[in-house]
């Protein structure tokens, strides 16, 4: 059986990056959230707000586009994004 897996891109925005989804797909249309409150019936957004350093979302059919503040590394995020994902589309 195939594993759905997350592979990451950068982007032209340092402070974003592409994380794309191999294997499955997001349920909704797409959709943007700019903060944790407007994200707040989206069960993946909310997860993902969840997290420290986490600014802005676009969430589309196979990729999700994190927007990170300036003083956070994405060293110290992107793990922790990659399983939210990855758990979240489980369900």
């Amino acid at each position: 059986m195939f594993e759905p897996t997350v592979t990451v891109e950068g982007t032209p925005n340092p402070h974003a990056a592409k994380f794309v989804l191999v294997g499955c797909g997001t349920p909704q249309a797409s959709r943007s959230y700019f903060d944790a409150a407007s994200a707040s019936e989206d069960p993946l957004a909310s997860r993902l707000f969840g997290i420290s350093g986490v600014r802005a979302l676009l969430i589309v059919d196979n990729f999700i586009t994190v927007t990170k503040a300036e003083e956070v590394e994405w060293g110290e995020i992107v793990e922790q994004v990659t399983t939210t994902i990855l758990t979240e589309l489980e369900h």
